[in-house]
């Protein structure tokens, strides 16, 4: 939901693009951006920290969050279960807060629906082998979940139209910049200007 004072944003991609190295480069830069922290019933990774990067929860913990309602947009990808919290994010959209959620296509068009507004980012590697040298790169799964992995992102990239922007992961740093652009055009918009500097206007015209 865009307000006077902040926008939501959607960043999606198929796993390997680059989107969580992008996404915590960009908080990293801009310290007003926050990251909605979704919860997974997938295991912690190496250097992954409760609460920082997913809240890690047991399928039953999330199945009976899913069925009480607390979830903004629920999705399973690769057997494994991400969910937003609906009061945490509703609570930051009211604030005015400038947030990012990480989340898949399917997750966003919950969203999306949920909250009208919401600015739609989808990031795409620049071929489809530099996608399966990504993935292997991370050391972290079997050639057989590559496989799989470099199956779904054809899926995954088939909802790129879905989105308001586009960003090609070619270069990190470019791609980074894109990003950033993308931030300030929003903070930029001439509804959020006229609320931010309403006296000034009225001083200017008056």
């Amino acid at each position: 939901m865009t307000t006077a004072s902040g926008t939501l944003y959607i960043i999606a991609a198929p796993s390997g693009a680059g989107k969580t190295s992008l996404v915590r480069a960009l908080l990293a830069a801009d310290p007003v951006l926050a990251l909605s922290v979704s919860y997974t019933t997938r295991p912690m990774r190496p250097g992954e920290q409760d609460g920082v990067h997913y809240h890690f929860v047991s399928k039953e913990r999330f199945l009976a969050m899913r069925d009480a309602g607390e979830f903004l947009e629920h999705a399973e990808v690769f057997g494994n279960f991400y969910g937003t919290s609906r009061s945490w994010l509703e609570a930051q959209v009211k604030a005015g807060k400038e947030t990012i959620l990480e989340i898949d296509w399917q997750g966003a068009q919950q969203v999306r629906k949920a909250i009208p507004g919401t600015v739609g980012v989808f990031i795409l590697p620049p071929s489809r082998p530099a996608l399966v040298e990504r993935l292997r790169g991370r050391g972290q799964d079997s050639e057989e979940v590559i496989a799989r992995r470099a199956r779904e992102a054809v899926t995954e990239m088939s909802h790129h139209a879905d989105f308001d922007y586009l960003i090609v992961n070619d270069t990190f740093d470019q791609a980074l910049a894109e990003l950033k652009v993308i931030v300030v055009s929003q903070r930029l918009l001439h509804s959020r200007q006229a609320a931010r500097y309403h006296n000034l206007l009225h001083d200017l015209l008056a």
